[in-house]
């Protein structure tokens, strides 16, 4: 046996073989074997992804390594584990503090270095540079979320940072919550049992801004809110079941986070604050900014807010504001607002009760004139900035940008024409192209990941694609959007997941957020270099084309990247990333360190590039 196995090695090596060859190879058999024999005794979702990659189409994937190259790969990854050469060598779970942990809003740490009058509230990274590495666990009694839609209406009370009486307290109109059971939280569906009047108040700011519904809010030309300070989601819940895309956005929050809450229902949310820096999105981003008790003073640093919110609008916009604070009298509002809205070239267009509604002009002039020349325009160079986290500024932004196209005089349809694209400087191949290659790409990944995802859900006869609430998948990340094409393939698979599409900031096209959001898509601005403005567990699939070499290039580290994609990704969620052989390679040995079950797959077309598919296991061995 023994010298059948050494003919078999001269015959790979050649009949001379070094000694250190014979070692290397023979303990490489022996790593096989031994993987071999845990795969067969491993969880039921290593199992699950094992049988998957067996029934691949050998049309699209090719056969994974050959035995001898992944035996000298498992066998140097082995060797560099056990040489130290990782920083990963002592990676372990964090403790029960980091269960909810989110860098860069250590509230203590940014006081003393220095942060006072509200900006230590803020997102300082560079104070939590140099924090030991370890794996966030998720909470003892952790349940795997509900399948959408189920799990919209019904979440797990022990899956988000929130406890009975803070529960029992959130009693506004956007947080109806009630207590269901002893370990859920249940959010009251679209079936006619609005008790707090969520449909109610949708429908009265529609005939506010002279709708005849709420279902028309398309025909004004509202396709996208930001929702700030949304409770628990409850109108977001609502404005996207209309179609609209409606983020909510909130400050960091020790506890009962109406951000992870929001993510934890599958609503689209991001941590973000007014005050002292703008927001990670472009100028003139959004249709509608709402505001319904979200605790801000609008008119605080003279006005410095109520600019911020006038530079995400988009001309013709409204900005809508409900709060029983904001009135001094009935039929009227605190002057201090009314005086400085007039001043940014905003119309009161309407109230109702404690319901304020203005809309931005839709003249650039405006900002110009003799009159309103209070505020000023400001200058093109800082127009050109990337709005990653900037100083909040004393001038109105957009002015002079293509994309001043007022709301109401847009297409009814999400489909970015060739003339718009002209305007942000695309070239039209490069934006279908993105399109073609991402539905190309996601019918091979959906291929891959359906047997696993509706693996206790069989199809019936007939069924292509199982319908919700079986559809396990809802939250994604693009970490690395381009022109937001995954996001239109989705659409155009008829998934039912939203998609938040990340742009780089150092991505040498940073216009195509601008691209993305006026698809009525969500998406942000981002520096990979740091972590990502979102609770732990809150994304159920990751995807990134290119970012890891990108990465490289900008010299930060993978190791990094991946950790905090661990954070942020649910226990049994999904990672897929396509890049460079090298760039691939070295994620799987980093995926392998956090114990995420990883294949590395071969394109047939003779492509240099790989993917890399992982899942989170749910728990760690």
């Amino acid at each position: 046996m023994r010298r059948r196995l050494i003919k078999k090695l001269c015959m790979v090596f050649g009949p001379r073989l070094p000694r250190i060859w014979l070692i290397l190879c023979l303990a490489s058999v022996f790593v096989l074997i031994v993987f071999s024999s845990s795969s067969s005794s491993s969880s039921s979702s290593s199992s699950s992804f094992d049988s998957v990659t067996v029934t691949v189409k050998p049309d699209i994937y090719a056969n994974y390594r050959r035995l001898k190259e992944q035996a000298i790969t498992d066998y140097l990854d082995l060797t560099s584990l056990s040489s130290g050469s990782s920083n990963l060598k002592d990676l372990r779970l964090c403790g029960k503090e980091r269960e909810h942990y989110v860098p860069c809003y250590n509230v203590s740490a940014n006081l003393l270095t220095g942060f006072t009058n509200g900006d230590e509230f803020d997102r300082h990274c560079e104070v939590s540079q140099g924090e030991p590495y370890c794996l966030v666990r998720p909470p003892k009694d952790y349940k795997t979320p509900l399948s959408w839609p189920v799990g919209r209406d019904v979440i797990w009370n022990e899956n988000v940072k929130i406890t009975k009486d803070q529960f029992l307290s959130s009693g506004s109109m956007t947080k109806r919550l009630m207590l269901m059971e002893e370990n859920q939280i249940s959010f009251h569906s679209d079936d006619g049992l609005m008790f707090d009047g969520v449909k109610d108040y949708s429908h009265q700011v529609a005939e506010m801004i002279g709708l005849g519904s709420d279902t028309e809010f398309h025909q004004a030309g509202v396709r996208t809110v930001l929702d700030v300070g949304c409770g628990f989601g409850s109108f977001g819940a609502h404005l996207l079941s209309l179609k609209l895309m409606t983020v909510c956005m909130a400050a960091y929050e020790l506890t009962g986070s109406q951000v992870q809450i929001s993510l934890e229902r599958g609503l689209p949310a991001i941590i973000g604050n007014f005050n002292s820096r703008q927001l990670p999105f472009p100028s003139l981003s959004y249709d509608m900014v709402h505001c319904a008790e979200c605790g801000i003073l609008w008119d605080a640093k003279d006005g410095l807010f109520l600019i911020e919110a006038d530079r995400v609008l988009k001309p013709g916009g409204y900005f809508v504001l409900h709060g029983s604070s904001l009135s001094t009298k009935k039929g009227s509002m605190a002057s201090p607002i009314e005086e400085f809205t007039r001043k940014i070239c905003w119309t009161f267009i309407a109230q109702q009760e404690d319901t304020f509604i203005w809309q931005k002009t839709s003249d650039p002039q405006c900002y110009s004139s003799s009159m309103q020349g209070v505020i000023p325009p400001c200058r093109e160079e800082r127009e050109d900035l990337q709005s990653y986290y900037q100083p909040l500024a004393s001038c109105v932004s957009g002015t002079t940008s293509k994309r001043w196209v007022p709301i109401q005089n847009r297409s009814s349809s999400s489909q970015i024409t060739p003339a718009e694209l002209e305007l942000y400087g695309i070239q039209q191949d490069e934006f279908y192209e993105d399109f073609e290659t991402s539905l190309s790409a996601l019918r091979n990944y959906w291929s891959l990941l359906t047997p696993l995802i509706f693996s206790d859900h069989p199809k019936r006869p007939g069924d292509e694609d199982p319908l919700p609430p079986y559809n396990m998948i809802r939250n994604v990340m693009d970490m690395n959007a381009h022109y937001g094409g995954l996001n239109s393939a989705f659409l155009e698979e008829g998934k039912s997941v939203w998609v938040m599409n990340v742009v780089p900031i150092r991505a040498p096209n940073t216009n195509t957020l601008s691209v993305i959001l006026d698809q009525g898509f969500a998406g942000v601005l981002h520096d990979w270099c740091e972590p990502f403005p979102t609770y732990p567990r809150t994304y159920d699939m990751l995807h990134a084309n290119g970012l890891l070499s990108y990465l490289v290039s900008e010299r930060c580290s993978i190791t990094n990247l991946l950790l905090e994609m661990d954070r942020i990704l649910r226990p049994e969620g999904w990672v897929v990333l396509s890049d460079e052989v090298g760039s691939i390679e070295k994620a799987r040995m980093i995926a392998t360190q956090i114990r995420w079950e990883a294949r590395v797959i071969d394109l047939e077309n003779g492509s240099d590039q790989r993917i890399l598919v992982c899942q989170k296991p749910f728990v760690r061995k």
